[in-house]
């Protein structure tokens, strides 16, 4: 006779099995290809209550569980100005997934990202892990090039400002957004909203522009993607690399 599966067991099998394809293989292939964790490590999970940070912590509570990495994790959430409601959902979803957050009021006004860097590193932690997706990735690089007149993207792990010794990890860098919405709602899960970044409305834009070319291009983020893991800067006349600006004069003789 089959063991009969709680509701956490069902959510986790769900990602190990039915969205293995979507949401682990990805997940296990940004950690190996980035290298984002190692033995060792101390990985603060940032907890924002919504969708992607709570699939990220279950992605990192499972690896932990059956994968052969020696690190350990704690979960940070900010109560961003939640309502009383808004609250409760997030804590209740935290006990229903199995996820040991730490609730604490975030500073308002206040850098969200600059509150978690602070508390990872109080609790002894030497990397930060963040759940942006895929399409955050594909963003941040349009929203830069056509708002911000600069080609910039989003790293997959990179030095903490103000912080030595403390890594931004982003293990969900491979996820697809429309894969994390398909668990949510398989699962039948609601998560309070979270925050927008700053650059909200010119991030809407180009969302809106991304999603009109898709029509016409199916893999146009896809290619997106690729593009950014192909940059070639023989084709550039001007770059900046660690703070540093360069021109293509400077090789050209």
């Amino acid at each position: 006779m089959s063991r009969q599966l709680d509701a956490r067991q069902l959510i986790e099998r769900s990602i190990q099995k039915k969205y293995r394809k979507e949401l682990w293989s990805p997940f296990i292939a940004a950690v190996k290809r980035y290298a984002l964790i190692q033995p060792g490590d101390r990985i603060a999970v940032g907890v924002s209550g919504g969708r992607d940070s709570m699939l990220l912590a279950k992605l990192l509570q499972l690896l932990k569980r059956y994968g052969d990495a020696d690190f350990e994790l704690a979960f940070l959430t900010l109560d961003t100005g939640w309502s009383a409601v808004e609250r409760r959902q997030a804590e209740a979803n935290a006990a229903l997934l199995g996820v040991p957050a730490t609730f604490i009021d975030a500073p308002r006004p206040g850098p969200i990202l600059e509150a978690l860097i602070e508390g990872a590193g109080e609790w002894g932690c030497n990397k930060l892990a963040l759940g942006h997706l895929l399409n955050d990735v594909i963003e941040t690089t349009a929203t830069a090039m056509f708002c911000g007149g600069r080609l910039e993207g989003l790293m997959p792990k990179e030095r903490a400002a103000g912080r030595v010794g403390m890594a931004l990890i982003r293990p969900l860098y491979c996820v697809h957004e429309d894969d994390a919405v398909a668990w949510q709602r398989y699962n039948g899960l609601t998560f309070p909203p979270v925050a927008d970044a700053g650059d909200a409305s010119d991030r809407q834009a180009i969302r809106a522009l991304l999603k009109d070319l898709k029509r016409d291009n199916p893999d146009i983020e896809k290619s997106l993607f690729n593009a950014i893991h192909a940059v070639c800067l023989d084709t550039f006349p001007e770059w900046t690399s660690g703070g540093a600006a360069h021109s293509f004069l400077e090789r050209y003789d």
